[in-house]
């Protein structure tokens, strides 16, 4: 891919920043003589008027968190294989002519991201949509060393992967608390924005808890770490460290309007991302853990809207919308109407909060649950399942149904259900591209009653499926039912 680099300008700092310089003089054209000279220079600056004193330590320093921490960050080559047309001439579609082609052939696509190396024989956690789509990862090093890399694993929900290079005694990034983090902390991002390798910028904490509705799961976990540190295309996967050099989040997100950064980028919290890496390490998939409750967070829209009939007169909490039959909650006695007012005693004052405590958990955890029932507070301990809704462990080989269809789905309202003469089903809405859907030439609107025989009537009937998927069966919006059989 040809890039373009501008140069807007050039600025010559006359402040000298290090202890010691070193000038380097080089005698005529076509000799070899090289002179050294290291000169001690003072780091007290010089002040203006109207300055304080200077006093050393008492001002945030980063180069310790910098030197260090940028060791351990790697730039990721992603190649991917893409099947184009014979023939195919982008300069003729450029200009609207017609192709013919005929068949198709492979195309690889280049593209980059970055990665944090953190065990010394080589596990790097990244973003999964850096590395979803590769067919080969390429590995670099801060001191340039470079390797092949595999997958060991990646978790769409949260938006973070784990790969692996065979190496030893790799420099590595410890984990810090990305719930210790205050705001208005100062933080550094590191990584390899338009292919410039260690790069690092520096910002403050400015939000926490970030809900964005970016990640493109519909079981996505969000709460990002908001920061004002300059973040651009290859940042992504690539380290945000507080001011010690521990890691405190993985930079995943810009919100921008030009999809370069304008002010502020986001990075999925420390929580989040070691506790997925722990799962994929030890158990080969991501060990989710449910609640078994649909809510809503209590903002002063939802006050707005439904303060009247629910009687919420204050926002905060998570009002339970509806409660899964046998689920974690239900069984613990949680019921449609209450307000989830904090989990193991973190307060749910933000959207995102409800979803990232329970996402810190595996599947048979107990979590203490406070509800306000009325005008009381009442305290639940509720056992966590698992999608099947087992408190069980799922095993590494437990298949994501969801994304092995390759689609994306919603539940078949009363009067469609009532068109079609079922009872019940989930309709087809997307149908992606690389899924079984698309193998089998099942169109949107298809609408799914059985899979393996079990009837599917809810979304949570399609995840509680661990099984290989050997058969569909629906209805097509023309009244037309069909069944697929799945060959491997």
């Amino acid at each position: 891919m040809k890039r373009t680099l501008s140069i807007i300008g050039l600025a010559l700092l006359s402040a000298i920043v290090g202890a010691v310089a070193a000038v380097y003089v080089v005698g005529n054209k076509g000799t070899e003589d090289v002179q050294i000279v290291e000169t001690i220079v003072e780091r007290t600056p010089s002040l203006g008027a109207h300055f304080t004193s200077y006093e050393q330590g008492n001002y945030p320093d980063l180069t310790y968190a910098a030197e260090n921490a940028v060791k351990a960050v790697v730039n990721i080559e992603v190649i991917s294989e893409v099947a184009v047309p014979n023939g195919y001439n982008p300069f003729f579609e450029f200009f609207g002519i017609p192709q013919q082609p005929g068949g198709t052939r492979k195309h690889q696509q280049r593209s980059g991201g970055s990665g944090v190396i953190i065990s010394t024989d080589g596990y790097i956690v990244t973003n999964n949509h850096v590395v979803e789509n590769s067919t080969k990862l390429r590995v670099k090093l801060n001191d340039g060393r470079t390797f092949d890399a595999r997958r060991i694993g990646t978790d769409p929900a949260t938006d973070v992967a784990l790969i692996k290079i065979e190496g030893e005694n790799l420099p590595t990034l410890a984990f810090g608390s990305s719930d210790a983090l205050r705001l208005g902390e100062w933080v550094l991002a590191i990584g390899s924005p338009f292919d410039l390798q260690s790069t690092i910028t520096a910002g403050i904490v400015s939000a926490k808890a970030r809900q964005l509705d970016v990640i493109p799961d519909d079981f996505r976990i969000e709460s990002f770490i908001q920061t004002d540190a300059a973040v651009n295309p290859g940042n992504s996967g690539g380290a945000l460290v507080n001011v010690r050099g521990e890691l405190v989040g993985i930079n995943t997100v810009i919100k921008s309007s030009t999809g370069s950064y304008i002010g502020y980028s986001f990075a999925v919290p420390e929580t989040i991302v070691r506790k997925v890496v722990d799962d994929l390490k030890e158990y080969g998939v991501v060990q989710r853990a449910l609640l078994g409750v649909s809510y809503q967070y209590i903002d002063q829209d939802f006050i707005d809207r439904m303060g009247e009939q629910t009687g919420i007169k204050s926002v905060g909490g998570a009002y339970v919308a509806s409660v899964v039959e046998g689920g974690a909650a239900s069984e613990a006695g949680l019921r449609k109407g209450d307000v989830i007012i904090s989990i193991d005693g973190v307060a749910i004052d933000a959207p995102s909060k409800l979803g990232e405590q329970i996402g810190k958990h595996r599947p048979n955890d107990k979590v203490k649950i406070s509800v306000k029932r009325g005008e009381n507070v009442k305290h639940f301990e509720a056992t966590l399942r698992n999608k099947a809704g087992k408190a069980e462990l799922l095993a590494a080989d437990a298949v994501d149904v969801a994304k092995v269809l390759g689609g994306r789905f919603v539940e078949a309202d009363s009067k469609l259900c009532k068109k079609l003469d079922i009872r019940s089903g989930i309709e087809v809405v997307q149908v992606n591209a690389d899924g079984l859907l698309a193998r089998a030439r099942v169109r949107a609107g298809f609408v799914i009653t059985h899979i393996n025989d079990k009837a599917i009537s809810t979304i949570a009937d399609l995840n509680a499926i661990t099984d290989k998927v050997r058969s569909i069966d629906g209805v097509y919006p023309d009244g037309r039912a069909a069944s697929y059989m799945v060959v491997e």
